[in-house]
């Protein structure tokens, strides 16, 4: 299998980059690329730091690496470029197509998108994750009726990751409730969250998946066992179907994809 270097370089987190460089690399199979990234890249100093690693690795390499670079200053991203790289810059491909079409100069300077420069945004974001964390796993219902979506699952089918990225990407006030033996064996829904009934979004996952999960977490136990895995999913889902509740499984999506759908089905919007 070939393989190829990959760099995703920023003179922010790199989150950027990084989403981007991942979208277009997930499109060629048959490749095995070895990714890293360099974040907070800011200084013209760093910026020929890199240029020394990129040439290092590629001396190393059958074939030059691939840059991902979203480098806002046009002198620090221009010494990134001078690296023997396959230089694939997000400003470069986009900003002068912008500035034509809005007629308006861009301003070349590293921006907001991930400061705390919109303070109303950030408190937004904090807020959120506050509460996720507050309401993980069924631990309090005190404000419960502020979330604006609830997650049931039985243990380890993914509320809690999916929660907090709700909470951090949209400001989404996400709380969890794990399904328990008592709760699966009642044709009811748990007291905690019935009256919210609403609100309430269903996990399931494939109990091969679940087992291996939980092997990992209580190796031979009777709850990694297999057996309990697939009643707990049956009971779960049927639980969900009883009451009209939706649900995603988690199998085979991504935190990025159900936190999509979430937000589809429940027609919740970006607070930020």
């Amino acid at each position: 299998m070939a393989r190829r270097h990959a760099f995703f370089i920023s003179d922010r987190t790199g989150l950027t980059s990084e989403s981007m460089g991942e979208a277009l690399l997930e499109q060629f199979e048959g490749i095995q690329f070895k990714r890293t990234t360099y974040p907070f890249v800011d200084t013209v100093e760093k910026a020929r730091v890199m240029v020394h690693i990129i040439e290092s690795t590629a001396e190393q390499s059958a074939a030059r690496p691939l840059v991902f670079s979203s480098i806002i200053d046009p002198q620090i991203r221009e010494i990134v470029k001078s690296s023997s790289g396959l230089h694939l810059s997000f400003f470069d491909a986009f900003l002068n197509q912008l500035e034509t079409e809005l007629g308006v100069p861009a301003r070349n300077s590293v921006g907001k998108h991930h400061s705390i420069a919109d303070m109303q945004r950030y408190e937004a974001r904090i807020d959120a994750v506050n509460f996720s964390l507050n309401h993980d796993d069924g631990i309090s219902d005190k404000d419960l009726k502020n979330a604006d979506v609830i997650l049931m699952g039985v243990s380890r089918s993914g509320k809690t990751p999916t929660c907090l990225y709700l909470a951090l990407q949209y400001g989404i006030r996400a709380a969890n409730y794990p399904l328990t033996p008592d709760d699966l064996e009642s044709t009811d829904l748990p007291r905690m969250v019935k009256p919210y009934r609403q609100k309430l979004y269903g996990l399931t996952i494939q109990p091969e998946r679940l087992q291996e999960i939980r092997q990992e977490r209580r190796p031979d136990s009777t709850y990694s066992k297999l057996s309990t895995c697939k009643n707990e999913v049956a009971d779960a889902m049927a639980m969900f179907r009883r009451h009209n509740i939706p649900f995603a499984n988690t199998t085979n999506q991504s935190v990025e994809e159900l936190a999509v759908n979430i937000m589809q089905a429940c027609q919740l919007k970006r607070r930020f």
